[in-house]
């Protein structure tokens, strides 16, 4: 299957040729940059052919209309199918979908807030409509990535009627984000679940994000891609009270507040540039203005490196990418500077040297520096290809058959020495009652969790006895505790809180305190059957299609001798109305 994959933004237009099967994996690379006075820069690269030279193309959606010409060249010019970069989908679009007249009705919507980039997106899915008439088009949203953050990251301090409305936090350049979270994964050898990574991708947008354990936790961007970073045209953070401000003062509408903050700020409106390579060049000529420019870059983007390594409670490695991060070694030491009471520490010859070809990932780090500093290459084409093909290609079912829910309680899985510090030493439990999973059960024995603000009491305790002990409570337990707990899966216990168990004997200080993320145990048969491996996501559809409810992100744990079942907490159930078991059915995403 040949896909063409574009990245249709607001300065440029990026596309590949992606060859998709087992491999995927481009033979085609091509972009039309730095649009002025009607015409711009063109790249091609074509195996070992490279092209560069002036186009007369006045603008992204000129340049689109000779790709055509461009492939044909190449003898390119077949396609199967398009997948595109879609900056904007709102809470709705979680996963690349097909783009028909509704699809393409339903993001113009959202244009307001993306108005610097879906109407370029969209352009593009006209004309190739238009060139391609008979060529299926698949969309991949920047926002979907970030649809993982929690309520306390997306939400506005704001009144409800405006949240109502829609106001809340997104995110932004998430298929960068999650490519570049990957690929440092694969670098350092460990399973992205247990890493906890910063990914700054700084270009003519840019953005920070704070991937724990594998998912999005936050991300610069916001409501809109104007929070956040200074970029090259964009403000970044303002006050919102600049809005009353300047009305006031020189009697600006909104609209000419927010056209400005778009087009006129960012490094144009401190230098007169939005590019970094001019503002450098100037800097180093003693331009005083580019100079302030590129010190207020580095600094804002230093903040939200510290902001998130205090957010997810610690740090194991920063990625760099996008056109400033690959190539501006002095912008990468500016911002990593500084940040050596982290653990953090560059390699100022390494730094210097970088050299990305394809998928290298450098390191950059001083030996002996706690946390690693990669530089790779964004390859968002090369995610959008994997997933339009994905999409594509996607043969299974979408519900395959029902599955048996169980509601888990508050409980705690104890180690040896947590039975002898609360009943006594050497104290064997009662194992009261067998459980569904082989081997599990719970005991007669019940223990009292204390925290700050209050207690939670007969907390049951379940078997066998694991080397390390664990406490699972609900969202709402927290809150009666006074603990802020994180989702992890069982057994990810590392920066977890601390919380005090009481018992009969005495009482048991220990970490391992989370709310323990959905997930499903099935057996290898019925795994065959429904079609997942060991470490798959999927989701459980509960409740009727008027009221129903999908579970996103269960994780799939195949066992032996597993009894085939969901687990999730309470809180869980009372959303989807469940009391004590249910039944849902299997959704692949």
């Amino acid at each position: 299957m040949r896909l063409l994959i574009l990245n249709a933004g607001s300065s440029s237009l990026k596309f590949g040729v992606f060859s998709a099967g087992d491999n995927t994996r481009e033979v085609f690379k091509g972009s039309y940059e730095r649009f002025r006075n009607g015409g711009c820069e063109y790249r091609f690269r074509h195996g070992e052919t490279h092209e560069r030279g002036a186009a007369a193309f006045a603008s992204p959606s000129d340049a689109l209309k000779g790709v055509p010409d461009a492939l044909k060249r190449f003898d390119l010019d077949s396609i199967d199918a398009i997948g595109h970069r879609i900056v904007h989908g709102g809470a709705s679009f979680s996963a690349p979908t097909l783009l028909d007249d509704e699809t393409i009705e339903a993001i113009a919507v959202l244009t307001p807030l993306a108005p610097l980039h879906n109407p370029a997106n969209l352009e593009a899915v006209r004309l190739c409509r238009g060139l391609w008439p008979d060529v299926p088009q698949i969309a991949v949203f920047d926002t979907a990535f970030h649809l993982t953050n929690p309520a306390f990251a997306t939400t506005y301090a704001v009144p409800e009627r405006w949240r109502a409305a829609g106001l809340r936090r997104y995110g932004f350049h998430g298929t960068s984000h999650k490519y570049v979270a990957h690929r440092a994964a694969e670098e350092v050898g460990r399973p992205l679940s247990d890493l906890q990574l910063v990914s700054i991708h700084l270009g003519n947008g840019a953005s920070v994000c704070a991937v724990n354990r594998g998912q999005s936790m936050d991300s610069s961007m916001g409501m809109t891609p104007l929070e956040g970073l200074v970029m090259g045209t964009r403000s970044g953070d303002v006050d919102p009270g600049a809005f009353g401000f300047l009305a006031r003062e020189l009697g600006l509408s909104v609209q000419e507040i927010e056209d400005a903050l778009y087009d006129e700020s960012g490094l144009k409106g401190l230098a007169g540039s939005s590019d970094m390579r001019d503002i450098e060049d100037s800097a180093a000529k003693g331009d005083l203005l580019a100079q302030l420019a590129i010190e207020i870059y580095a600094y804002r983007a230093r903040k939200y490196v510290g902001a998130y390594a205090a957010a997810m409670g610690g740090l194991d490695a920063v990625v760099f990418t996008g056109g400033i991060g690959e190539n501006s070694p002095s912008m990468r030491r500016r911002i990593c500077d500084g940040l050596d009471f982290m653990g953090l520490q560059l390699d100022h010859d390494r730094n210097m040297a970088v050299k990305l070809s394809g998928p290298a990932a450098p390191q950059i780090q001083a030996y002996g520096s706690r946390v690693r500093v990669f530089v790779t290459e964004t390859a968002e084409q090369l995610m959008i290809a994997r997933e339009t093909a994905a999409t594509l290609t996607a043969a299974r079912p979408t519900r395959l058959l029902r599955l048996p829910i169980a509601v888990s309680g508050r409980h705690v899985h104890l180690s040896r020495a947590a039975v002898d510090a609360l009943f006594g030493k050497d104290y064997v439990l009662d194992q009261a009652t067998p459980l569904r999973q082989p081997g599990h059960w719970c005991a007669k024995e019940r223990v009292t969790l204390v925290g700050p603000k209050g207690k939670l009491a007969s907390v049951a305790i379940l078997g066998p006895l694991r080397e390390r002990t664990q406490i699972e409570i609900s969202r709402t337990d927290s809150f009666a505790l006074g603990i802020d707990v994180p989702v992890r899966d069982s057994g990810k216990l590392e920066g977890t809180p601390q919380v005090t168990i009481t018992g009969p004997a005495g009482s048991f200080t220990t970490e391992g305190l989370i709310i323990a993320a959905r997930h499903i145990h099935v057996n290898p048969a019925d795994a065959a059957r429904l079609g997942v491996e060991d470490g798959d996501y999927v989701g459980i559809r509960v409740g009727d299609e008027d009221r129903g409810l999908t579970f996103g992100r269960t994780l799939v744990r195949v066992g032996a001798d597993a009894f085939t079942e969901v687990h999730i907490d309470t809180d869980e159930a009372n959303a989807a109305g469940i009391e004590v078991a249910g039944t849902g059915e299997l959704v692949h995403i």
